[in-house]
């Protein structure tokens, strides 16, 4: 991460790291996880879940911060974020 400004703590300050878990068959492919992910992790498979639809999957990992925003925004609750 960039910042335009160096806090003084930084050397002590752990930032948050997290895996997305996607349960695929109880997906309706809405992709509100995927456009407002605040990190840029998710995006649309190019295959089909049991149901039809297209699910999310997790393309950069290594960004994701925790944030448990796709948890909230997801209406099926199939989507959902745990610490690495």
């Amino acid at each position: 991460m960039k910042f335009w400004r160096v806090p003084l703590d930084l050397d002590t300050v752990k930032i948050a790291r997290g895996r997305v878990e996607v349960i695929k068959d109880r997906c309706k492919g809405c992709e509100l996880c995927v456009r407002y992910c605040p990190r840029d992790v998710l995006r649309m498979s190019q295959t089909f879940n049991s149901r039809g639809y297209y699910y999310p999957e997790a393309v950069e990992e290594q960004n994701c911060v925790n944030c448990h925003f796709c948890e909230v925004l997801c209406p099926d609750f199939a989507i959902f974020s745990v610490e690495a």
